[in-house]
């Protein structure tokens, strides 16, 4: 399948969740946040959250400054 990641497409397999997403991106254990459809999604949610080809993916990492 394919979702839209950022604005941009993004290939799956069928039946991904958002924590494979996450970590097939490296980000796994990274301070990030993930919203699904325009809706936030915690991050206790992610294994649970499977994916389908419709879903707009946006994850936005923090990053600290001064």
């Amino acid at each position: 399948m394919q979702i839209e990641l950022n604005g941009k497409p993004h290939p799956l397999p069928d039946g991904a969740t958002l924590e494979q997403l996450i970590a097939a991106l490296e980000l796994t254990g990274r301070a990030v946040a993930v919203a699904v459809n325009r809706q936030v999604v915690p991050a206790q949610q992610w294994a649970a959250r499977a994916l389908v080809e419709t879903d707009k993916v946006d994850v936005v990492r923090a990053i600290g400054g001064g």
